[in-house]
């Protein structure tokens, strides 16, 4: 019996009485015999275009400045040495700087201004919330409506508070706050404990019971059907399914309950943890589910939050935060910056590379998943020890598709950082032609890095 290929196809199942929903990854078969645009169905005449997708990445606490921003523009521009960890991907990433942050009699609230006016293009006037719709709900409504998700938001240090997309109002889209979570949106399993009134999904079961298994048939009928590299392709979407439901069900057993108690014991909720050590591990777990999801066109569209503004970031057997140690740790006049606090920024900036090297990864027919991906990674704040918000540090990753240029480093010379928003939304195809508030509107596009 022959197998339906389509760039739609998903193997379903059911396992324990849940459904279950495993996409398979942009197969060879997909795609036109150039391998740049998917094939043509239904008798059409031409293929439709790859799958394009946008995201953020966002860290907080900023940089330090002489240390990470590249002092010669355009392209080959220089390695600081808190920048130098990116240089592998170097030529597949843009860096922007010197972009202004106007609030227009708006007060600069420490660690809350800068996120929402790069995403809304407004400053923000209250203390919690955005004051308008980020950008990257714009993108979703237009290209993530066919996919399952509309986007997905993680959060690595576990706080499904620490969000900034949005619709604006004061409302936040809440993020996912473990691997576990993900894993369980991601590939739709569900579970219902009898003895409560409210829906408690269980990751202990989840992570021992492999959604492979409920779609066996379908995976064997499929890999019949596809030639040689998409057989190779997809045992190494299955393995590496089958390897991150190992780590999570070692994270996640807990001792077996007494088998003669009667009464089910409440499972406590797990504290917050930001030791950066386990946000680290966190991040990487969400980092290769995501790019699962992205890559079985589950989601075009996603949010990923490796701290907050006023980072909670601490290390194994320590309670001093990386927060506190920007403000109270004393400048080491020989080195020119505080070395504790820039630990942390060198941790996040090794998490950042992860990121980009597991969206490169990923084989797209002549392109790869980040070729294919459009991401903004941006802080909140540029120094944190004085809370200044010109200047915030960006990068972008990824080309669109081609439709933006990398490996660039762009002085936007005080300019609104607004523009950056409204060169993105071009980009992702965004009929918008002037975007932002009162300074920050604007209508200039960032020339340099469109295609």
């Amino acid at each position: 019996m022959a197998y339906d290929l389509s760039r739609r196809t998903a193997l379903k199942g059911m396992l324990n009485g849940a459904g279950v929903v495993v996409g398979v990854p942009l197969l060879n078969a997909f795609l036109d015999g150039n391998g740049e645009a998917l094939a043509a169905t239904g008798g059409a005449a031409g293929g439709a275009p790859m799958p394009v997708r946008f995201g953020t990445w966002f860290w907080g606490l900023g940089v330090n400045p002489t240390r990470w921003f590249p002092s010669k523009t355009g392209p080959n521009y220089d390695l600081k040495p808190e920048l130098e960890p990116i240089k592998a991907f170097q030529s597949k990433i843009s860096v922007l700087g010197n972009f202004s942050v106007p609030l227009d009699g708006a007060p600069n609230l420490p660690h809350g201004s800068g996120g929402p006016a790069i995403r809304t293009g407004r400053a923000l006037t209250a203390e919690r919330g955005l004051p308008g719709e980020s950008f990257d709900v714009t993108i979703a409504d237009l290209i993530g409506s066919r996919s399952r998700f509309s986007s997905l938001e993680m959060s690595s240090t576990g706080d499904a508070r620490n969000s900034l997309s949005g619709r604006g109002g004061g409302n936040l889209n809440p993020s996912e706050v473990s691997a576990a979570g993900l894993y369980q949106r991601v590939f739709g399993l569900g579970f219902q404990d009898p003895n409560s009134g409210t829906f408690t999904p269980d990751p202990v079961t989840m992570a021992r019971r492999s959604v492979l298994s409920g779609v066996s048939e379908q995976r064997q009928s499929l890999l019949a059907a596809v030639g040689t590299e998409d057989k190779q392709k997809l045992d190494q979407y299955f393995t590496s399914i089958r390897q991150l439901e190992n780590q999570l069900d070692v994270q996640l057993t807990k001792p077996e309950p007494l088998q003669a108690c009667n009464v089910p014991r409440k499972i406590p909720e797990l504290p917050v943890n930001a030791e950066i050590e386990n946000v680290m591990r966190n991040h990487e777990f969400m980092t290769d589910m995501l790019v699962m999801a992205l890559a079985c066109d589950q989601t075009r569209v996603f949010n990923m939050m490796f701290n907050n503004g006023a980072s909670s970031l601490t290390r194994i057997g320590s309670t001093i935060t990386h927060h506190q140690l920007t403000h109270e740790e004393v400048l080491d006049n020989r080195l020119g910056y505080q070395p504790e606090a820039t630990y942390f920024l060198t941790r996040i900036m090794e998490a950042w590379v992860y990121f980009v090297g597991a969206l490169d990864k990923v084989k797209e027919g002549n392109r790869t998943l980040l070729d294919n991906t459009l991401v903004l990674a941006h802080s909140e704040t540029e120094f944190a020890k004085f809370h200044t918000i010109d200047n915030i540090p960006m990068m972008l990753a990824g080309t669109a598709g081609g439709r933006v240029k990398s490996g660039i480093y762009v002085d936007g010379i005080g300019t609104p950082v607004s523009r950056v928003g409204l060169t993105i939304q071009q980009a992702m195809g965004v009929p918008v032609d002037r975007w932002g508030t009162k300074s920050m509107e604007t209508n200039r596009t960032i020339t340099e890095i469109m295609a």
